[in-house]
């Protein structure tokens, strides 16, 4: 009778209020909704990296850029001729002039990198100032394989050019020792076939004296530059040894190196590279490609990028959030709780504080410690909210334990780049099964009568 009495609006209410079907779709709909404030927290994430990046920038522009070594590059002008015909046929030869470049026969890079870390507001930046020290030799330059006259060679206008990235962060003047006669280097290059951005100068080649069929020099660079320093391999041998301070080195480009060692105290890296390892040759004429793809060199890596953890845990925002809420979910199946939707909203929104508050800790302490001080405030925050909630002591634990395991279980991931696929998959693995052993007695169709 008492039934009978409720009007309709009465009856939809409780339909509504004890219906499982309805609490899934509902929870369903705060997840999506929950997806907002997840995306607006991996913009905030994008924005502080953005701000990083300007700050290394910024600093970057003063101080140095990343560096690339490229050179010596011996270039040779010489004259060609062309037919140029008239309307009847004749024709008359054109004089134009052109440059052939050589590579030399042993490049050998000797390097100190002394890093130092400066400060753009809470942003770190490493900088560097680097010693170089390049010698090698030259063969006299062969121009019988393009069929090119010895009368027709520009010999006195020979110059050799060296590629630096930044001329800007160079902290002394540079000369080569050619063949024991120093010449100074002079801002700009002739020709940018080779070398784009760099330095040159005009050196002595006599093909009349016979001590010039190989010729030797050395230079000395001194300069600055920030996060690496690359180099590329213009010998038929090219041998470069670098040694630092660092201790956070990463090697990558075409070549890794054939030995290297890494501590406390710094690093050092030895690197061997053949004309037969890249895909350009020892001499040619105007440009050749390939020579920028074959560089090589050293990032100086700051130990921790907090940014890009902190964005790799935020892509598992959503599925945390989707586990705590089956927690709920079960505890209200299995224990006859009541949790309204602005609870689970509440909780949710909790949840993803957590994620505002490891970014803002990471910029000033290491990423492992705040993950932790995140990870116990919310966990803490949220077991004093469920607890009077579930009205029982021992599902309040249960469900601090179960956050707890669920944060630990995320930062394995994080820390475990390689594995991160294998180790996430298991661990979904685990939480099905467990889901399926809690909901195995259900009766679904029961439940749903008795709500009515």
């Amino acid at each position: 009778m008492e039934k009978e009495s409720l009007t309709f609006f009465e009856r939809a209410n409780n339909w509504l209020k004890n219906s499982i079907m309805i609490r899934l779709i509902v929870i369903g709909i705060l997840l999506l909704l929950l997806l907002i404030p997840i995306e607006m927290v991996k913009d905030l994430i994008r924005e502080r990296e953005y701000r990083q990046r300007e700050a290394i920038r910024e600093v970057s522009s003063k101080w140095g850029n990343e560096q690339t070594i490229k050179g010596l590059v011996l270039t040779m002008p010489y004259k060609s001729y062309s037919k140029v015909y008239d309307k009847d046929d004749s024709f008359q030869l054109v004089e134009t002039i052109e440059y052939a470049h050589f590579l030399p026969e042993e490049l050998n890079i000797l390097g100190n990198i002394s890093p130092k870390v400066r400060y753009r507001g809470i942003y770190e930046i490493v900088v560097y100032n680097s010693e170089i020290q390049l010698s090698g030799n030259f063969t006299l330059p062969d121009f019988e394989e393009w069929k090119i006259e010895e009368k027709d060679i520009i010999w006195e206008d020979a110059s050799v050019a060296l590629g630096l990235s930044d001329l800007r962060s160079i902290q002394q003047n540079v000369s080569v020792n050619w063949k024991g006669k120093n010449y100074a280097f002079n801002p700009g290059v002739e020709r940018k076939d080779v070398v784009e951005h760099g330095i040159s100068t005009k050196v002595l080649v006599n093909p009349n004296d016979s001590s010039f069929q190989k010729i030797d020099f050395s230079l000395a660079l001194n300069f600055n530059g920030s996060s690496s320093l690359n180099f590329i391999p213009l010998g038929k041998t090219t041998q470069v040894n670098i040694q630092s301070e660092w201790k956070d080195p990463s090697f990558d480009g075409a070549f890794l190196p054939d030995e290297r060692t890494v501590s406390e105290e710094g690093f050092t890296a030895n690197w061997e590279v053949l004309h037969l390892n890249r895909s350009y040759p020892q001499s040619f004429r105007n440009t050749v490609g390939g020579i920028n793809q074959s560089s090589f060199g050293v990032n100086l890596l700051m130990p921790v990028d907090s940014y890009q953890k902190s964005m790799r845990s935020a892509k598992y925002a959503s599925m945390f959030v989707a586990l705590t809420f089956l927690i709920f979910f079960f505890v209200q199946i299995l224990n006859k709780v009541r949790i309204h939707p602005i609870q689970y909203i509440i909780v949710g929104l909790a949840l993803i504080v957590f994620y505002t508050l490891l970014i803002a800790l990471s910029e000033h302490i290491s990423f492992m410690w705040s993950y932790v001080v995140a990870s116990i405030a919310i966990i803490g925050m949220i077991v004093l909210y469920v607890k009077n909630i579930f009205k029982n002591s021992t599902l309040t634990w249960m469900m601090g334990l179960m956050l707890l395991i669920l944060y630990v279980f995320i930062y394995i991931i994080i820390q475990s780049q390689d594995y991160a696929l294998l180790m996430g998959s298991i661990g979904l693995f685990i939480v099905l099964a467990v889901v399926m052993y809690l909901s195995r007695n259900i009766d679904w169709y029961r439940i749903y009568e008795k709500d009515h």
